[in-house]
């Protein structure tokens, strides 16, 4: 996700940018101290501004247990997070992909999902307490999908992308980006959950947003209790 420098917002200070910037890259919760000894300051320090960024609806705050002593903070992307007041997007990370692609040659949308899957996989490797489902979900937010969950039944789920990061290349070479974010979706299937299946991607308009993400499988019975359908 990018992070665009607006005067006067919580983000104009250059440690709390940093911080912001180095969830986005991690994709996973983190303590304060981790993210303390990353950047090399006290987590006294940290904490504060974390707690500007989370009073800023940028970052969440869950609580982590641990084996022995109180739980402690973990810090994530807020899913609604919007850097600078606008919605988010992650052209810079998304250029490096193409990039990464197009140097193969032939630039066909098999080989786009193909980059994707694999991109997706490595985005998927950090094995920790929470389930599969949270993993994904996670992720989505860090990349600043804003995603919204839809479980269907015990074995469906719809993950609705409020947010479409990507939306100035989509202008450009919208099959060639979809199919990569299709093969980045299969990816994170393939190390998060292999048994469940990505029935479709629905594209949309990336300026309205609302990409749907089907999935069918075991994902679906891991969605939080109050996120489940009555």
């Amino acid at each position: 996700m990018d992070v665009p420098i607006r005067p006067g917002d919580a983000l104009s200070q250059p440690t709390r940018a940093r911080v912001f910037e180095l969830l986005g890259e991690l994709r996973r919760p983190a303590s304060t101290e981790e993210l303390a000894e990353a950047l090399g300051m006290h987590p006294n320090g940290i904490r504060l501004h974390l707690e500007r960024l989370h009073d800023a609806g940028l970052v969440d705050r869950r609580r982590q247990r641990i084996a022995r002593g109180r739980p402690r903070d973990a810090w994530t992307i807020n899913p609604d997070a919007q850097p600078g007041g606008d919605p988010p997007t992650g052209y810079a990370e998304l250029a490096r992909w193409l990039v990464r692609s197009l140097a193969a040659g032939g630039a066909r949308v098999r080989e786009m999902e193909a980059t994707g899957r694999k991109i997706g996989r490595g985005l998927a490797t950090d094995e920790d307490a929470r389930g599969s489902e949270q993993r994904l979900f996670d992720v989505l937010s860090s990349l600043g999908f804003a995603p919204e969950r839809e479980p269907l039944g015990r074995d469906r789920l719809v993950y609705r992308l409020r947010n479409c990061p990507y939306r100035e290349a989509v202008h450009e070479r919208q099959p060639l980006v979809c199919g990569l974010h299709r093969g980045l979706t299969q990816g994170l299937l393939d190390t998060l959950d292999p048994d469940t299946r990505l029935v479709d991607l629905e594209a949309k308009d990336p300026d309205e947003a609302g990409c749907l993400i089907r999935l069918r499988g075991p994902l679906a019975r891991q969605v939080p209790a109050g996120e489940q359908p009555a």
